[in-house]
């Protein structure tokens, strides 16, 4: 009888030393896999310390998921109501230059969580057909946002158009005015590489750059030529100036933004009032595409169009020298009335 019992008491020993056991092993595997989970999901470190102005998680979530099917027009107005999205105007343009870096900014301001961006170039203020249409039909063009959130569009042909800076001013004078510039000539050769893809995809001839950007006539500098009137900065600027003051505007180094983003993104932070969020995390390298793409969280990547970094035609070394010295003196002057100097030879 007693040695039943002493089995009997041995088994239940057994049994609850092998619970207690298991139960250890489990806890012990659950705090290392939560180890090793966290990394993967390093939310704090990609939006910085908390602080009052920190951007609502939920803020980012909405941004890319319902946010998207509110912009493909599948949303109701219940639904748009009880998630308190509204349509705003734009707190801040990016109004040029063609060829310079509009879409690789917006694209890339659009990774801030406060950031909502237009998808499309509205060309509202430089239509004239469009601006007929009234300020709410503009209002309609925009995503939707949360109250907390800005509004960004982007247009390059407002930069040059002589209607807009008015137009512009109308709408918002206190209006935050964003320009992104690339070395004069280098940026007429790229205008001049997109119109000659368009052309032959058309299966259509076009002149040589040489004989579009010289007089044949004068053997000087054609300034009738578009693609070199765009990269006359400072005459556009000038413009522009009869309407805002230049505090409101920020200049951004587009051939700086290809090769090292971000702290061309990080001032434009400081511009726009916005939180720092945007960082190294956000932006990786592409070796095959040899520009840097987007990272907006551990599952969604995305990287600009292929059109990107067309390879540009080979141009005349003596018409680049004489394009380069016609820009030059432009280019002090624009560099005076900004307040940042470029390396342009």
């Amino acid at each position: 009888m007693l040695f039943k019992q002493q089995a009997l008491l041995r088994q239940k020993l057994f049994v609850l030393g092998s619970l207690a056991i298991g139960s250890l092993l489990y806890l012990v595997a659950r705090v290392g896999s939560l180890d090793r989970l966290q990394p993967l999901c390093p939310i704090d470190g990609r939006f910085g310390p908390r602080g009052q102005d920190e951007i609502p998680l939920r803020a980012l979530q909405f941004k890319r998921g319902l946010l998207h099917e509110f912009r493909k027009g599948n949303a109701t107005k219940e639904q748009i109501r009880l998630h308190n999205l509204v349509q705003q105007l734009p707190k801040a343009i990016i109004i040029g230059v063609r060829k310079g870096g509009t879409r690789a900014l917006l694209e890339m301001l659009n990774l801030h969580p406060a950031v909502v961006k237009a998808s499309q170039e509205i060309h509202f203020f430089d239509n004239d057909e469009n601006y007929a249409k009234g300020i709410e039909w503009y209002r309609k063009k925009m995503p939707f946002s949360y109250p907390h959130q800005i509004t960004i569009e982007k247009s390059p042909a407002y930069f040059i158009t002589e209607e807009v800076p008015e137009r512009i001013y109308k709408m918002n004078s206190s209006v935050k005015l964003l320009i992104i510039v690339r070395e004069p000539t280098t940026r007429a050769i790229s205008d001049y590489t997109q119109v000659l893809e368009g052309k032959e995809r058309k299966n259509k001839t076009y002149y040589k750059f040489e004989k579009l950007a010289i007089d044949p006539n004068t053997c000087e500098v054609n300034t009738k030529y578009k693609a070199v009137r765009t990269s006359i900065y400072t005459k556009h600027l000038e413009r522009w100036l009869k309407y805002f003051p230049i505090e409101q505007f920020h200049i951004v180094d587009g051939d700086r933004l290809i090769t090292e983003p971000l702290p061309e993104l990080q001032l434009v932070e400081k511009f726009l009032n916005l939180p720092p969020r945007i960082s190294q995390y956000n932006l990786y390298f592409n070796a095959t595409r040899g520009f840097y793409c987007l990272r907006f969280n551990i599952v969604f990547n995305k990287c600009l169009a292929g059109s990107k970094g067309r390879i540009h035609p080979e141009v005349d070394t003596s018409v680049i020298t004489k394009l380069r010295k016609f820009f030059h003196p432009f280019n002090q002057k624009f560099y005076q009335i900004t307040g940042r100097t470029f390396n342009w030879p």
